[in-house]
Formats: structure tokens, C-alpha cells, sequence
């Protein structure tokens, strides 16, 4: 049987559905981002090391763990969603969410419990997982499920746009927290309130939430005598519910979720490390072109209401494809000409029979790893060569390492490697770019918000439209969360690592590059054309 809305609902509701909807995702996503926002200094108190590419990594690592969950809570909530109601179900999500955040903001330090710190951390990004793995397929269903078919992908990309609104969110209130206080305030305790806002944006997001009805859809079904029994079994049972399965997760999920968290999470770390970008000015600029970039998203679901939802998804993906490695040339050149002019006037390369490097090690046991250590946490792209006796040199000219600090900490070593560099024109100094520059920021950042614009806006629609309504909240849940929590969750990490091991701050966007490229391929066989239609068994 068909379901589609039972009535169409008045602007009046619509607008309320949206905005609730959208709000409650705005805070839930708020509540996971802060996370990777305050990276730097929550590994400083909770991931220490004297490693720090090592402390970046491990701070990575917490944050893919909360993605690594969110396929159960898809699984937990998809279920709940599908026999309980899509109402009640992310009202009990986004309370999940907030008291995890604001536990986060009271965790004593790693130096005042040890390792009961990170362990607790850790914990909470599991329950923080498990939310938003119930939270986006609740907020994107109910809101499909009350709109008209032909405005489906517009009404439906505001809950879309609002995951760029929880990052810009993070951003906006750590820039004003920080701004109303000094800078030692901030990093005792001061970095802890936005993880406490959240509490606030909990209630303001529940009392929203609790005006709203159950969807139209649910209702109907529940009143039929329709609801799943095993809304789980019956997302693999259903027929060519696999097939749309395997589409959803690798032509759909995995694509646009890596190609967003390269376009925010990326960029802002590349601003940040890489290009030595000044910390408060790279958030800012970040966060201007996210919240422009908003609007691709809305024009992106409207558009797939006229022209059909694979058509902005597939050129989305091609045009990734071409111009990503493109963007960031541009974001690197504009941040940082002086950093990129040194880099090309005088590259280090690095030589070496037995040149061992591993960032997951706590301290590296070979003078070469430790040179290789210094120059990926002072951000220097290096060329590496495993042979010959150990030996570097920047710009041809052999660097004299014999009253190098080998055995002092990874700091002490770092500050002296940059001290040598200084004299071939590298400078480690934060830059404030000038207007032009900051100008090509933008526009390199507004162009991979269009890919990601894209890829994402239509996306709630689309997943809406593939699935049977009784097991809707589940089917699309499922693969959803699959592909974001471990193709985007873990592209932090993974992208670190690369560049890590390469020495080349570029080499990271080649796992985006790759996973685009099976969703580009597995869209374009998978995804059918034409005008957006209901659910239809296929």
C-alpha cells in the first residue's frame, strides 16, 4: 500500500515541522562537532603525549569512535522509530546527545585522574554515536513524510543544511566564548562552556520538539494495523530492499559524507596545521563559508524536485572529482604563499637505509623517525628516500644535525628544526592573510561546499523516497549511518595518518578522491532517473 502524507499540511505546520526538525539537528550535530572544533586542546587534556602528531592522532581516534557507534544507535533507534513513532524516538535522541555533550565539558583532565579521562571521553562519544545514529533518520524521515511530493527535496534539505548549521554553531560559540575571556582562562577551564551550552540548546530543542504531532505516515500505518514486527529483519527481508541497501551506503552515504567532512573538517585542520593559518581567523573564514555554503544545500534539494534527485548527486561527484585536489592547491596558495614558495624553493628531502617512521609510536627509536616526527608535527612537506646513510637536506644544501636535540622531547626537537629551517625561508609564524587573499579562502571554501551542497541536499528525500514506510526509520538508517560513520568518521584519522606518513599535506585528500569515485560509479548504476516518485516496490 501507499503512503503519503494524509493531508497536506498548512505553511503554518510545515514551518514548524522544519524548524523544530531542523533545530534539534543543529544542536544534536552542534553536540557531536564541538568535539573536532576544540581538537587541539582536548588532546592537551585528555589525550596527552609527548608525540604530537601522536596526540592529534589519538584525538582522531575519539572522534571516529562516536561515528563507529552510530550504526547501532541507527539500528537501536531505526527500530524504535519504525514501532514506536519518529516523534518519540528523536526526542529521546537529542536528550541522549545533550547530557553526553555537557559530560564532556565536566571531565577532569588526563594530569588530575590519568587514563579514567580519556576512558570516560570515550564513553561519551559511544553515547553521542549511538544519538545521532537515531537522530538523522528520524528528523529526515519525519519531515519527508510530512511534506508534498513536489516539494519534498526543498523542505527536507533544511534538515540537511542544518548538519552545516551544528558545525558553524560549534564554531560560533567557541569564538565568543573565547572572545569574553583571556586566554589562560581558556585554556584552564574556560574551553569546558561549550560543551555545557549544550544543555541549553537541549531544552530549547526539546521544547520545540514537544510541539509536534507524530508523522502523518506512522499514523496511518499504526491506525491499519501496518507497523513492522522486526522493522530490522525485515530491511534485509523486504525484496530488492538489499540491492537499495547497498546503494544507499556506497553510492550514497559514503560519497557525500566524505566529500562534507574534507570540505569543513578538512579544510579547517589543513587552515589550522598545514598552512599555519592563525587559529581565530581560520574559524572564522570556515565558518563564513559554511554558513553561505548553507544555501547550496537548499538550492540543491529544490533543484532535485524539478530535475529528479540522481542528477545533482552524479555531476556533484564528477565535478569532486576534478576540481578537489584543484580547491585545496587554491585554499593552500591563498592561505600561505610564503609557507608554499619556501616549500618549492627549497624541499626537504630526507635519506635513510633504515628511516623507520610510525605517528602511532609514543617516541620514535631512530635519529631519521625522529626527524620525520618533527617535520609532520611542525606541518613540513618532506620528500623521503630509504637509502644511503642518513642525511638531509633543504634546497640541495646538506643540514647540519650535530648538535641536533635527539634526545630531548619531541618540543624542545621540534622548535630546534624550525629554528634551521628559518634560515631557508620557511617561517612558523600564525598568518592573518590579507583581504584578497582571505577573498580566495572564501571562494576555494564556497566551491567545496557546492560539491558538498550537491551531494547532500536531495539526499533526505532521495533515502525517503527508496524505502517501504513501515520500515523507512530502519532501511534508511542502516546504510546511512554505515557510510558516515566509518567512510566520514574515520576520514580524519586516516587523512592524518597519510599525510603523516608522506610528508605531503595534499596526500590525505586521495582517500576522498577514491571513495567518491566507487560512489560516483555505484550512483550512476544505481541511482534511477527521472522525476522523484513515492516508493514503489521495484
Amino acid at each position: 500500500m501507499k503512503h503519503g502524507a494524509a493531508v497536506e499540511p498548512s505553511a503554518s505546520d510545515i514551518r514548524l515541522v522544519i524548524a523544530a526538525s531542523s533545530a534539534g539537528t543543529v544542536f544534536e550535530w552542534y553536540d557531536f562537532f564541538i568535539y573536532g572544533t576544540l581538537a587541539a586542546i582536548i588532546g592537551k587534556t585528555f589525550f596527552p603525549s609527548d608525540n604530537a602528531t601522536l596526540q592529534l592522532l589519538l584525538v582522531w581516534a575519539g572522534f571516529a569512535v562516536g561515528f563507529g557507534f552510530r550504526p547501532l544507535g541507527a539500528v537501536l533507534f531505526g527500530f524504535l522509530g519504525d514501532k514506536l513513532g519518529r516523534k518519540y524516538t528523536f526526542l529521546v535522541t537529542v536528550t541522549l546527545m545533550g547530557i553526553a555533550t555537557a559530560g564532556v565539558g565536566l571531565i577532569p583532565s588526563a594530569d588530575s585522574i590519568g587514563l579514567v579521562a580519556p576512558a570516560i571521553v570515550i564513553l561519551l562519544r559511544v553515547l553521542q554515536g549511538l544519538a545521532l545514529g537515531g537522530e538523522y533518520g528520524g528528523a529526515a524521515v519525519y519531515v519527508a513524510e510530512h511534506a508534498p511530493g513536489g516539494r519534498r527535496g526543498y523542505y527536507t534539505s533544511y534538515i540537511q543544511a542544518s548538519v552545516v548549521g551544528g558545525f558553524v554553531l560549534s564554531l560560533i560559540v567557541v569564538l565568543t566564548s573565547k572572545s569574553v575571556m583571556s586566554e589562560a582562562v581558556w585554556n584552564s577551564w574556560g574551553w569546558r562552556v561549550p560543551f555545557l551550552v549544550s544543555l541549553a540548546l537541549l531544552a530549547v530543542s526539546l521544547w520545540m520538539r514537544l510541539k509536534l504531532s507524530e508523522s502523518p505516515v506512522f499514523k496511518a500505518m499504526k491506525e491499519q494495523g501496518e507497523l513492522a514486527s522486526n522493522p530490522f529483519v525485515e530491511s534485509f527481508a523486504y525484496p530488492g530492499n538489499k540491492r537499495r541497501i547497498f546503494i544507499a551506503l556506497f553510492g550514497i552515504a559514503a560519497g557525500l559524507t566524505v566529500i562534507w567532512y574534507t570540505a569543513m573538517f578538512s579544510s579547517l585542520a589543513f587552515l589550522k596545521s598545514a598552512m599555519r593559518l592563525d587559529d581565530t581567523w581560520a574559524e572564522v573564514i570556515v565558518g563564513i563559508g559554511g554558513a553561505i555554503g548553507m544555501a547550496f544545500y537548499l538550492m540543491a534539494g529544490a533543484l532535485s524536485d524539478r530535475i529528479g534527485r540522481k542528477k545533482p548527486i552524479v555531476i556533484g561527484y564528477a565535478v569532486t572529482l576534478l576540481l578537489l585536489f584543484p580547491t585545496f592547491w587554491l585554499l593552500g596558495s591563498a592561505a600561505n604563499p610564503e609557507l608554499a614558495a619556501a616549500a618549492q624553493r627549497s624541499p626537504v628531502l630526507v635519506s635513510g637505509a633504515e628511516c623507520d617512521y610510525s605517528p602511532f609510536k609514543g617516541e620514535q627509536t631512530s635519529k631519521c623517525g625522529k626527524l620525520l616526527s618533527d617535520l609532520s608535527a611542525s606541518g613540513i612537506s618532506y620528500s623521503l628516500e630509504q637509502k644511503g646513510n642518513f642525511a638531509v637536506t633543504v634546497g640541495g644544501e646538506a643540514l647540519t644535525l650535530s648538535d641536533y636535540p635527539w634526545t630531548e622531547k619531541a618540543t624542545v626537537r621540534a622548535q630546534a628544526l624550525q629554528s634551521e629551517l628559518a634560515a631557508f625561508g620557511y617561517d612558523f609564524a600564525k598568518v592573518k592573510p590579507s583581504p584578497l587573499r582571505l577573498a580566495l579562502i572564501l571562494v576555494a571554501l564556497l566551491l567545496l561546499m557546492a560539491m558538498s551542497g550537491a551531494t547532500y541536499g536531495p539526499v533526505a528525500a532521495l533515502l525517503s523516497e527508496m524505502f517501504p514506510p513501515r520500515i523507512r526509520y530502519s532501511s534508511m538508517s542502516i546504510p546511512y549511518h554505515l557510510g558516515t560513520g566509518y567512510f566520514g568518521g574515520f576520514l580524519p584519522l586516516i587523512s592524518s595518518y597519510i599525510v603523516a606518513r608522506t610528508g605531503d599535506p595534499y596526500a590525505g585528500l586521495w582517500y576522498t578522491w577514491v571513495i567518491v569515485l566507487v560512489a560516483f560509479l555505484v550512483s550512476l548504476w544505481g541511482l534511477k532517473p527521472g522525476l522523484p516518485t513515492d516508493f514503489t516496490d521495484d
